[in-house]
């Protein structure tokens, strides 16, 4: 969920001038688009059939988009090209990281894909909502590595962090491809299990 310009902004917010700050304000965006849309997916579906049955429409249909973004993915892996806005991040400020930190992990495809995935795989096993917490508190501790790296590690991670973040540019297909993959293998367990 994380993989491509969300690590990348996270990164960047990290190693901008005001990097406590804009970090924690991007973590804190995610926060609340995160559970809004995992709790909109999971609302949405717990519907049930007239047998009392779980309704696998939105499964199916999320199955099918995870599918093509996977498709896609594969298909403009050497085009990638970092997005215009990703060169405001080192001048950002707090109240632009925290709009970031909402819009990119709450409206971005692959993001809407994977919480909508956690919703309508929480609701067709009759879960409580609660249970994407853990999904939720992972997701944000991710985002959060960047900085909480500077915390802990200082000026080793002042050097490190630049050389990741070309690495996760250059690679970051392969880690959207995988989260993908697991995504899949959720939506098929809800229509198949």
């Amino acid at each position: 969920m994380i993989g491509g310009p969300q690590i990348l902004s996270a990164i960047f917010l990290a190693t901008s001038e005001n990097w406590r700050r804009n970090s924690a304000a991007f973590v804190g965006g995610a926060a609340i688009s995160i559970p809004l849309v995992v709790a909109a997916a999971y609302v949405f579906s717990t519907g049930v059939t007239e047998q009392g049955e779980p309704n696998t429409t939105v499964s199916t249909i999320v199955l099918v988009a995870l599918l093509l973004a996977m498709a896609h993915t594969y298909q403009t892996r050497e085009e990638s090209e970092p997005p215009r806005w990703m060169g405001k991040l080192e001048t950002a400020t707090p109240r632009f990281s925290f709009r970031l930190g909402f819009l990119l992990m709450g409206f971005f495809p692959t993001d809407v894909l994977t919480s909508v995935a956690v919703g309508s795989y929480l609701a067709a096993r009759n879960a409580p909502w609660t249970d994407a917490v853990p999904f939720i508190l992972l997701t944000l501790l991710l985002l959060a590595l960047p900085s909480l790296a500077l915390v802990a590690f200082g000026e080793r991670a002042e050097t490190f962090l630049p050389k990741a973040r070309t690495w996760m540019n250059s690679h970051s297909w392969i880690v959207n491809e995988v989260v993908l993959l697991l995504f899949v293998a959720m939506s098929l367990n809800n229509l198949l299990g």
